[in-house]
């Protein structure tokens, strides 16, 4: 009987510790997401807290896509940092998609690689890993993401560890969507700092270089772009050309143009519709890919400059990792290459304007310079003008320039003769 009662306080002291550990956990857990509301940060603490209650040789976190139609490596330790945001899997792919299209939890104690659903990265050094838990991410009955844990040496998972991994997974799932909640208000936030700039530079009377410049810098900040431009449009030539960048390379500056018929660029000015690929590195319609690799570019958005119904060119933003733009931020671009279309069309009509009175000024001067020369050469009026046409051909002055020149002569020589 003494040694029932012993097993049952022993049963009782287990299951107790095992509570403490789990609200303990749950404590950490909470302090540190309720310590930032930056999703990076989150995710990176998440992680931590994983391997260190696992034991773990790794953790891989991915998140559902804003279209839900994938999951993206967001956080990792061991680190990947460069293969964050750039390792991607579908619903229903490999162990870990299969996890989150069926929300269901995965347990896999040795021989990982030999399961049916294992999918094989080549560049994750976890693949060679024996053991492998896959453990959804839920938030409001849905599958939000994944958590991944893994050892390098074959291991039977606990109960009381696969609980734990469930309710950490339950746990994040709220912080999450709070920490992407915070990031979604402080991109808008941005989006409309930066369409104020933009509608205060294209009412400004700068020149258009200073505020096609000024345009590519802000949208850059706005979208965390590696690389933005503006190209213009060629209508002659069918090409685009770069216009401003924000980009320091020279090799990017010097990008020849694109033909229209042949360039993802262009499909945005013929279909007047935004045009996203998601690794430029591995499309195979764009043409600069040594290029792009050289200049870390992943993702591309280029979006139509458009005044009334004709495009003018396109404003092309790049990330230097897989980047999904939200369709909140595809709306911002549009309205700024529009902006931009408007400042364009209007420093043209200005420049316009002021080319056409420079030439009526240049020609009341030659009038002018013309009647002096009738009089005091005594040649007709083609003679005149043919005179000083000549004159600015061998000087290689402007026509405005030897009509100032006739006009100033024959003043100082009213004044000297006292006429």
């Amino acid at each position: 009987m003494a040694g029932k009662r012993s097993d049952s306080i022993d049963v009782l002291n287990q299951s107790l510790r095992e509570r403490t550990r789990e609200v303990e956990v749950l404590h950490r857990i909470s302090e540190s997401i309720s310590s930032t509301l930056e999703l990076e940060a989150v995710l990176t603490q998440i992680v931590e807290v994983v391997v260190e209650v696992t034991k773990a040789d790794a953790c891989l976190l991915y998140l559902l896509s804003d279209r839900r139609d994938e999951l993206v490596l967001r956080a990792s330790k061991n680190p990947h940092p460069k293969l964050i945001g750039r390792v991607s899997i579908g619903l229903g792919e490999g162990i870990t998609g299969w996890v989150a299209r069926e929300n269901v939890r995965v347990v896999i104690p040795k021989n990982a690689c030999d399961d049916p659903r294992f999918k094989l990265f080549n560049r994750l050094p976890e693949d060679r890993y024996q053991a492998f838990v896959s453990v959804p991410i839920e938030s409001n009955g849905e599958v939000g993401g994944v958590i991944n844990v893994q050892h390098k040496r074959a291991k039977r998972y606990g109960n009381e560890t696969l609980a734990l991994l469930s309710t950490i997974a339950n746990q994040v799932g709220g912080a999450i969507d709070n920490a992407r909640l915070y990031e979604e208000m402080r991109l808008r936030a941005l989006q409309l700092d930066t369409l104020s700039q933009v509608s205060e530079t294209v009412v400004s009377n700068r020149l258009i270089d200073e505020v096609l410049q000024l345009i590519v810098t802000t949208t850059a900040q706005m979208t965390n772009s590696k690389i933005c431009s503006i190209m213009l449009l060629d209508e002659q030539q069918g090409e685009l050309r770069i216009e401003a960048t924000q980009s320091l390379s020279e090799a990017y500056r010097r990008k020849p143009a694109l033909k229209i018929s042949k360039s993802l660029s262009g499909r945005a000015v013929k279909e007047q519709q935004p045009v996203y690929v998601s690794d430029v590195t591995a499309e195979g319609d764009y043409f600069y890919k040594d290029l792009a690799k050289q200049e870390g570019l992943r993702s591309l958005i280029s979006v139509p400059m458009m005044m009334k119904d004709k495009t003018i060119g396109v404003i092309n933003s790049y990330t230097s990792s897989i980047y999904e733009f939200s369709s909140e931020e595809i709306k911002a671009l549009q309205v700024i290459a529009n902006q931009a279309a408007v400042a364009i069309t209007h420093t043209k009509v200005v420049e316009k304007s002021f080319e056409m009175q420079e030439a009526l000024e240049v020609r009341k001067l030659v009038e002018r310079a013309k009647g002096y020369v009738m009089k005091s050469r005594k040649l007709s009026e083609p003679e005149a003008f043919h005179l000083i046409q000549r004159q600015s051909m061998n000087l290689r002055k402007s026509m405005r320039e030897i009509a100032e020149a006739i006009i100033l002569s024959e003043e100082l020589q009213v004044v000297s003769t006292g006429r």
